[in-house]
């Protein structure tokens, strides 16, 4: 009898390994133990959280030159390390970052940059904790969303530096943000293990579910135009696994836990929305797996693909936006990874013999012009995001400078008496510490 195979047209992508002229040279990644991606990319920009002396600093790569990096343009300013980033999705100039330091901070960056760049646009000041966690909205201008150790998710109008949306109800560090298709909602995944639902502008909560039960950090990331969610993280006996869950109702998953191996690495996912390919990058191993998911169906369906393998273990990985990848030569996905001080592109490319525009696996894309204005976000209003044709390569939109307006700086005056209440507790601090360093010694002579 013969054997059905899946019809697919995504059955053969891969990718090759890069070659060595097309590898960037010199990174200083972070050595921050934080779960995050530590990369963002735009057709401008590969963006790296970059090991410092001190305080955090953001190294920009230019994606259109590759070499050896020598003198790094460097983004400074926080005075703690810089624990995720991401570039704004409609201008490739605009960064935010989170930090240790407890602030958000969205940069502008000049044209042609070169030298460091300390002063932020904004400051987004709230969060009691360090800031973990940070995600544009996808479809309204100047909507930011962060995330902190303060077991907090902010969501922001960068323009003016205003908290506008406060959702709290999580029992632990929050681990992932990621909004939906129309960005009307957004989901979280946190250090109790559990994944939640959330519309931000009323901060009602649309249900929660119990995931992954092992200790290390898991994610949670929406699929694309589909009202599903894609979990990934640890099982009880530390297997990588992941789940699929209705976003309507999470009650119980629609597909896992699905196993995938007992690396020790954490995942990081990625999700083509015009593919709907998977794509699962383990930190701290080479495979970068990629699957198809199917999610018209009563149940979802995940097929397998291919895997990119490589013996460089990744330690920091970002997507390209649909926009900036190559149509010429049929690439669907790139996928930037960092390996020891090398920045690697990988093209993952759909072969076809024709090399005329290949509209099937090209539908129009996101643009880089926003449906809502953040004050028609604010108010309610929903839409579906601004597309564009990629035939004949994406053309960027005319738009004019984005402006920022900082909120006076607010600081709390501490009374004297305050002050030295303070000073007293941390003396008495101080004074248990080095007790326990002298027992620790005697311990050890």
């Amino acid at each position: 009898m013969a054997k059905f195979v899946r019809s697919s047209k995504y059955r053969h992508v891969f990718a090759a390994p890069p070659r060595k002229e097309a590898v960037w040279d010199g990174v200083k990644l972070t050595k921050n133990a934080w779960d995050s991606n530590f990369v963002t990319v735009n057709p401008t920009y590969v963006a790296i959280a970059w090991l410092v002396g001190g305080g955090g600093a953001v190294g920009l790569v230019d994606v259109n030159n590759v070499g050896k990096l020598d003198k790094v343009p460097l983004v400074t300013g926080h005075k703690g390390a810089v624990l995720d980033l991401e570039f704004s999705p409609f201008h490739d100039n605009i960064l935010a970052t989170v930090s240790e330091d407890c602030f958000g901070k969205v940069w502008q960056i000049p044209p042609d940059f070169q030298g460091t760049l300390e002063q932020e646009a904004q400051l987004l000041k709230g969060h009691q904790r360090k800031v973990g966690n940070v995600s544009w909205n996808p479809i309204a201008e100047n909507i930011l969303a962060t995330g902190g150790t303060d077991y907090a998710v902010k969501v922001w109008d960068v323009s003016s530096g205003q908290e506008k949306c406060n959702l709290t109800g999580h029992g632990g560090i929050i681990q992932s943000l990621s909004w939906n298709y129309d960005g009307s909602t957004l989901t979280t995944f946190c250090k109790d293990k559990k994944v939640r639902v959330f519309d931000p502008r009323t901060g009602s909560i649309g249900g929660d579910a119990v995931a992954h039960q092992g200790v290390k950090g898991g994610r949670a990331l929406w699929l694309g135009k589909h009202d599903k969610i894609l979990t990934v993280g640890m099982g009880a006996t530390s297997e990588r696994q992941y789940f699929i869950f209705d976003a309507k109702d999470l009650s119980t998953p629609l597909l896992g836990p699905v196993n995938i191996d007992n690396s020790a690495g954490i995942l990081m996912p990625f999700y083509d929305e015009d593919s709907d390919l998977l794509f699962l990058a383990g930190k701290g191993d080479g495979n970068i797996r990629y699957f198809e998911v199917e999610l018209g169906g009563e149940k979802p369906e995940v097929f397998f693909v291919s895997q990119y393998g490589s013996n460089s273990p990744t330690a920091a990985a970002g997507f390209m936006p649909k926009r900036g990848c190559d149509v010429n030569t049929n690439e669907i996905v790139r996928l930037f990874r960092v390996v020891e001080t090398r920045l690697e592109p990988l093209s993952f490319k759909v072969p076809r013999k024709s090399e005329l525009f290949q509209e099937d696996i090209f539908p129009d894309c996101r643009s880089d012009e926003p449906a809502l204005t953040a004050e028609q976000w604010l108010a309610g209003e929903s839409s579906k995001p601004k597309t564009k044709s990629l035939q004949g390569g994406f053309v960027k939109s005319e738009k004019g400078a984005v402006s920022f307006t900082k909120q006076e700086d607010t600081a709390d005056e501490h009374s004297e008496a305050d002050l030295k209440k303070e000073n007293a507790e941390l003396k008495k601090r101080v004074a248990y510490l080095e007790a326990e360093l002298a027992k620790l010694n005697a311990q050890l002579h």
